[in-house]
């Protein structure tokens, strides 16, 4: 399984989505928010905003922190966010894409230099590591749902790229524009996903030991808890030995 996926294992295992529940609350509201706003604030008008609401709801976001969100944008109280994506490197030279939204451009560069310096890696340009990804539509389905055959077929029939089936689960992959079309046709043959977001796909890893990975997570753990980061991304490979030890 590609390394994003081992994090996002790493920390439900250590309980960091408890102990940042209220941080990743903030943050999907953020995105809730910044998507009504910019389009209509009808989820079934508005494809970035079902997506956006569909993940909350999969984070378990309470429904009255959804709406308030919503309202906010429909209240003109919402703060002027601009989304902004930082590349860099971390330890080992594994590429980091860092997304964030930010109501001052300078205080968020500065923090994401300043976390990347701090943890072993450094800031790039904007492009530097960009080229080591491809935005795609990633959709997550709990093992429950069906066996690979079964997954496959309804991904199929839905337009998606591909899916990446193992004991954890399926994983579907699709173009990017493709996302609300794809996780559309799938509710209807899979029922729910356990999560449907537009992610960075690494298109070459790096291999970590155990000594490099404990650095990353590190600097992967500071990033996220900026307030003003959305989303961080690194394009690691490890091993089950090395992820049981961590």
């Amino acid at each position: 399984m590609a390394g994003h996926s081992k994090w996002a294992n790493i920390q439900h295992r250590k309980g960091r989505q408890d102990a940042a529940r209220s941080k990743l609350f903030s943050k999907l509201a953020k995105e809730i928010t910044v998507a009504a706003k910019m389009g209509d604030p009808d989820p079934e008008k508005n494809p970035r905003l079902r997506l956006a609401v569909k993940e909350a709801k999969s984070s378990s976001v309470p429904k009255d922190v959804i709406e308030r969100a919503i309202k906010k944008a429909i209240g003109g109280e919402a703060e002027d966010y601009e989304e902004i994506r930082y590349e860099g490197y971390g330890p080992n030279g594994v590429a980091v894409i860092v997304e964030a939204m930010t109501d001052n451009r300078n205080r968020t560069a500065s923090n994401v230099r300043s976390t990347f310096s701090k943890n072993g890696g450094n800031l790039g340009e904007t492009g530097s590591v960009g080229f080591m990804f491809e935005r795609k539509g990633e959709i997550s389905y709990d093992a429950e749902v069906g066996d690979a055959d079964t997954v496959m077929m309804a991904a199929i029939e839905a337009g998606a790229e591909d899916v990446e089936s193992s004991e954890d689960g399926h994983i579907i992959w699709c173009a990017d524009t493709d996302l609300n079309d794809v996780s559309t046709a799938l509710e209807s043959e899979l029922g729910e996903s356990s999560s449907t977001k537009l992610v960075w796909k690494p298109t070459t890893t790096t291999e970590m030991d155990l000594d490099g990975m404990q650095k990353l997570m590190k600097l992967l753990e500071a990033l996220e808890d900026d307030d003003d980061v959305q989303r961080v991304t690194a394009n690691f490979e490890a091993s089950d030995e090395v992820m049981e030890q961590l």
